[in-house]
């Protein structure tokens, strides 16, 4: 048998207390190809968590998010204009089903309940990002010799999804036992459920459109497992799925020494102004003053010297400001700070949100406006602990006084429609390089916040399928697209999810 990655991450495993027990038994996997050999899944769980964490869209949906632009040239992410997916999480994916073989083998179902977790995670990432998707007979190449995986429904997937998440839930339910190889929790079993429980509400709010075609009541499910299961309640984040990262070579932030961060790329207008209108304080700990702002002597939590550029009008007239100084950039820190912050799969400040959405659509009853101050307290929180020397701009005293503002407040919404539009406004505020394109797809999902484009843009609800489909899987993708979308691939039509 051969190991299906290429390296552990020593050094996180090392952090999070739970390593593996010794080199070599990662080199007597492949000494005698002729004995049916175990790997334990620990050595496997290091690098699918890691793979996991980091599963990393980069700066493209900050440009779709209208978060930053480009001025030195047309970035298709800005202007929705994006054309064939990757089926990359695939790859990963056989190495979730690897650990799954090896927990098998020695019946130790905690791995195998991290593993249906990891499954759900990708297949809910593929499926948003394509529609329907190989699922049911995916990553069976290598034992079961299935190369051309079928296409599943994408109503298929998802139910696929939640059924492995309750089974993940369950797994753990009856073996709490540590985890050895976990650099996300140290091997704590309980806080993978809370994090595996809030990702399902997650996916059932996802669903908010499909009440009335799914085979699973969505509303019920989503109150059972509010009520009934464990869920990420920390709100300091000591629950929150995230990967830290470590000033060690091969364990630093994504974007560290990134070189995209010094050119054309300046804060997007929209993002700027938003955060200016709600006076909101993380303004100071995402962006970076414009050149003329500093040179005027102008303070820190100065708002008036922060600006972003047009993102509909042509980037030569956007680089013309950059280069009067008139432009903020991202934060130094995302590309300057070797551990800048976590990469938060999920925490409690989405959780509130998501809480906050449900309460206000009737599917549970709660406080809306206690879990949408929490959501908010929670993202102040995240930016206190890890915007190093700003921390003072987002503390205590300040969340307090933003959350004072007619703007912020949700008592001063007016109807329900006004609670939704505040709720996910928040939640697409607290995302800056966190989440992935999640506050996209809220956006397809609800219509909020609003995302400017130009008159003659379509907005983009999925990716093209990869070209290798087309060569490889020929048959299968073919029906796919003919059944979704009569025969033409086309990011400008709709999946299930959202009809």
């Amino acid at each position: 048998m051969k190991l299906v990655f290429k390296h552990i991450i020593f050094a996180l495993v090392l952090f999070a207390g739970a390593g593996l027990q010794s080199c070599e038994k990662l080199t007597d996997v492949n000494n005698n190809p002729n004995e049916a050999l175990i790997t334990h899944p620990q050595a496997l769980l290091t690098k699918v968590e890691w793979d996991a964490f980091r599963t990393w869209h980069g700066t493209s949906p900050l440009y779709a998010l209208k978060m930053i632009v480009q001025t030195d040239g047309e970035n298709a992410n800005q202007i929705y204009n994006w054309q064939r997916g990757s089926f990359e999480q695939y790859g990963f994916l056989r190495n979730v089903t690897k650990m799954i073989e090896e927990a098998e083998k020695i019946g130790t179902t905690n791995y195998i309940a991290l593993a249906k977790f990891f499954r759900a995670y990708y297949f809910y990432n593929l499926t948003l990002t394509f529609g329907d998707i190989p699922y049911s007979e995916a990553t069976k190449g290598e034992n079961g010799s299935l190369y051309i995986p079928k296409y599943d429904t994408q109503k298929e997937v998802f139910v696929g999804i939640l059924k492995e998440l309750d089974e993940a839930n369950n797994l753990l339910k009856s073996n709490n036992n540590p985890i050895n190889g976990d650099i996300i929790y140290a091997g704590n079993s309980e806080k993978w459920r809370k994090l595996i429980n809030s990702f399902r509400l997650k996916v059932l709010l996802t669903l908010s459109r499909k009440s009335a075609d799914f085979p699973v009541d969505i509303k019920s499910e989503f109150a059972k497992i509010y009520n009934g299961e464990t869920l990420i309640t920390n709100a300091a984040g000591s629950d929150d799925g995230q990967l830290i990262f470590l000033n060690q070579e091969g364990n630093r932030y994504p974007e560290f020494n990134s070189s995209g961060y010094g050119s054309g790329m300046y804060m997007d207008s929209t993002f700027i102004q938003r955060l200016q209108a709600h006076k909101d304080p993380r303004l100071f700990v995402l962006a970076t003053q414009t050149r003329l702002g500093k040179e005027a002597g102008k303070a820190l939590d100065d708002f008036s010297s922060y600006e972003g550029g047009d993102p509909i009008v042509p980037y030569a007239e956007v680089n013309e400001k950059a280069v009067k100084g008139k432009l903020s950039k991202v934060h130094e820190r995302y590309y300057k700070d070797p551990t800048a912050e976590p990469l938060v799969l999920m925490g409690y400040s989405e959780l509130q949100f998501i809480i906050a959405e449900a309460i206000v659509r009737g599917w549970i009853t709660g406080n809306d406006k206690e879990c949408y101050v929490n959501g908010i307290k929670a993202s102040f929180k995240f930016y206190e602990n890890y915007a190093k020397n700003l921390n003072a701009y987002v503390d205590a005293t300040r969340v307090e006084s933003y959350l004072s503002q007619k703007l912020v407040n949700l008592d001063n919404a007016n109807n329900s429609e006004e609670k939704l539009e505040r709720i996910l406004m928040q939640k697409y505020l607290r995302s800056f390089h966190q989440g992935g394109y999640t506050a996209y797809f809220d956006h397809l999902r609800t219509g909020y916040p609003s995302l400017l484009k130009a008159d003659n843009v379509k907005i983009a609800y999925r990716w093209m399928y990869p070209q290798d489909e087309y060569n490889n899987n020929t048959v299968q993708v073919s029906e796919a697209i003919k059944r979704q979308f009569s025969g033409n691939d086309n990011i400008n039509l709709q999946t299930w999810w959202l009809k």
